[in-house]
């Protein structure tokens, strides 16, 4: 008699494996299918499909300015002091004689990496902030007013006031703009967390005892990302500008080092009689922010399709 109990505990055991086994088999299948249709989605949006090979495109410029660059960015060459668009000089030359091609590559490389690293920060930030003051309600008045009492500053302003405070540099940029857009990115993913934490199954792992860490990354920041992944390609297209301006003020990348902004400021003394110092950089970071822009605009319709129903 016991050995038949013992006989049934095992094939119950052995059941129950089968079937969490086959569980997980068709939870595998259904993230396969939920990343295959995506994907689908993705490269089926003509405005995310434009924006990504436009930014592909910067990023591989960027990527290979030192082989593609027909001269050294910062060489002085006297006898080709301000020369015109020609085949020699595509975009021309500027005051010091410098080709304004090779400085637009390496500016272009200079703005990208500068961009992608306060996408990174502010991402990171803004989700820490986010998330502390949604999920730690005592914590959610003390954070969110120091975070408003940020954005009472317009924002170019009070990234230029820390990149003067702080020195020019490229990490002044980096920081002075984190600051500017991580209260903006910090209310996102507080809203989406707030949204998420009302759900069933987060309450469902917070009565089975399930830790915080576990709650937060697996529960709540894994179905919150959505408006912050949008949210980061906006703040991408705008940092772009942003340093830009910074550069073009002085507080950027300190010369020789080519930037977009510094050498759309190093035209403006010769902006009638050598237009193309200003005009390529300046049409080379109107195209990079289309690009994030139309990318930032089919991931949200792709994301939250009620919206581009609402349009």
């Amino acid at each position: 008699m016991a050995g038949s109990t013992r006989g049934c505990a095992m094939t119950a055991d052995l059941a129950a494996a089968d079937s969490a086994i086959s569980l997980r088999a068709e939870m595998a299948r259904a993230r396969r299918r939920r990343a295959l249709q995506l994907l689908r989605r993705l490269v089926g949006h003509p405005s995310f499909l434009v924006g990504a090979l436009i930014l592909a495109l910067f990023v591989a410029v960027a990527v290979l300015a030192p082989l593609i660059a027909p001269y050294d960015p910062n060489k002085n060459n006297y006898r080709y002091v301000l020369m015109p668009p020609s085949a020699q000089f595509w975009f021309g030359t500027d005051a010091y004689g410098r080709d304004i091609l090779s400085r637009v590559l390496y500016g272009t490389r200079v703005s990208l990496l500068i961009s992608a690293l306060v996408v990174i920060c502010t991402g990171i930030l803004g989700t820490l902030l986010g998330t502390l003051a949604s999920y730690v309600r005592p914590l959610d008045g003390i954070v969110m007013r120091g975070l408003d009492g940020l954005m009472a500053f317009p924002g170019v302003l009070l990234a230029i006031a820390l990149a003067a405070a702080l020195g020019p540099s490229a990490t002044t940029v980096v920081i002075a703009l984190t600051v500017t857009f991580t209260p903006r990115t910090a209310r996102v993913v507080r809203s989406g967390v707030i949204v998420v934490q009302g759900m069933q199954y987060v309450e469902a792992a917070q009565a089975v005892g399930a830790g915080h860490a576990r709650i937060i990354l697996r529960y709540i920041l894994a179905n919150a990302l959505s408006p912050l992944i949008v949210q980061l390609t906006f703040v991408f297209a705008v940092s772009i500008i942003a340093e830009a301006i910074l550069s073009f003020l002085g507080v950027g990348p300190p010369p020789p080092a080519a930037s977009l902004g510094n050498i759309i400021a190093d035209g403006r003394s010769y902006i009638q009689e050598a237009w193309w110092i200003a005009v390529f950089p300046g049409a080379v970071i109107a195209v990079a922010v289309l690009g994030l822009n139309l990318m930032g605009d089919g991931l949200r319709d792709i994301i939250d399709p009620r919206q581009r129903n609402e349009r």
